[in-house]
């Protein structure tokens, strides 16, 4: 039996084929959905059901966003989320400069120190800089509890570089060299000529660049000491991983019982991964055009 066959000259996939596709893709969609929904879920539990259920709930019996109201009411988790919006949309500005620039100065061959600095990128995307060294550089500069030390020394990533280096290069040249004959300089054909023309790979890399910052939690456990300055991230792996009840005071709850440990660990874990979730439907469209496309060149 062939898995193809021809239905009016044309060639598609038989129905035994076609069915097993569509089993795997249900269940590749239920390895995704099933998780999140039991997380969204044991957030909105409540006490009694958690204790019944173990702990992990995937349809609770009556909704309850006391968890919510818990992390919500100014306390540490409404601190962290702020710091983290902050880092993320400073961070994501800074660095999407810093790559536009570098990466169109990379795509002109004639351009002051072209070849080294092409060279340097290379090598920065080949050999990454160890803890230790990246750590005294931060505080060698000055940057320790600071939140420039979580955004300075990753504003810019070698790949994001060559990926819109590519992108610039297959720009129709035709049209670079027509607005430079009509006395457009360097810094006009960027900003009204290539940044238009390059709405998709841009959109692509800003979002790298967002889910990085928002995601980080790493380089705040080592630079920042002040908890107060603590992103969401950071706040979220600190409570998980050690299994400890947050205050009262840290919550902000005073003068409330607070919710079940388990519903204020997936209540934060669902505030952490909202915003990626709300802005990535937006950006998707462009991953194709975006990156495969920069990337073929280079």
């Amino acid at each position: 039996m062939t898995d193809r066959v021809t239905v009016g000259g044309v060639t598609v996939a038989s129905k035994p084929v076609r069915a097993l596709k569509g089993v795997v893709l249900a269940l590749c969609c239920a390895a995704v959905i099933v998780p999140f929904a039991g997380i969204v879920s044991t957030s909105l539990a409540t006490r009694e059901q958690l204790t019944r259920d173990g702990g992990f709930v995937l349809w609770p019996d009556q909704v309850s966003f006391a968890a919510y109201a818990a992390i919500l009411s100014g306390g540490v988790v409404t601190r962290a989320t702020l710091v983290s919006l902050f880092v993320t949309a400073a961070g994501t500005a800074l660095s999407m400069a810093a790559t536009i620039l570098l990466a169109y100065g990379l795509s002109r061959p004639r351009s002051v120190a072209h070849r080294p600095l092409l060279m340097v990128v290379l090598f920065a995307l080949l050999f990454t800089p160890g803890i230790i060294p990246s750590y005294l550089v931060v505080k060698s500069l000055g940057l320790l509890d600071s939140y420039w030390a979580l955004i300075l020394p990753v504003a810019v990533n070698a790949f994001n570089v060559i990926v819109l280096r590519a992108f610039f290069l297959d720009l129709p040249r035709e049209v670079i060299d027509g607005a430079r004959i009509d006395g457009a300089g360097d810094l006009a054909i960027l900003f009204r000529i290539v940044l238009p023309l390059s709405r998709a790979v841009l959109a692509v890399i800003g979002l790298f660049y967002a889910v990085a910052y928002w995601n980080a939690f790493f380089s705040a456990l080592l630079y920042l000491n002040d908890t107060a300055k603590w992103p969401l991230q950071l706040v979220l792996r600190t409570y998980v991983v050690n299994q400890t009840q947050l205050g009262v005071d840290q919550l902000g709850a005073a003068g409330t019982a607070l919710p079940p440990q388990e519903a204020i660990q997936m209540a934060i874990l669902v505030l952490s991964i909202v915003p990626v979730l709300v802005v990535y439907p937006f950006v998707q469209r462009h991953f194709t055009k975006g990156v495969l496309l920069g990337a073929v060149k280079g």
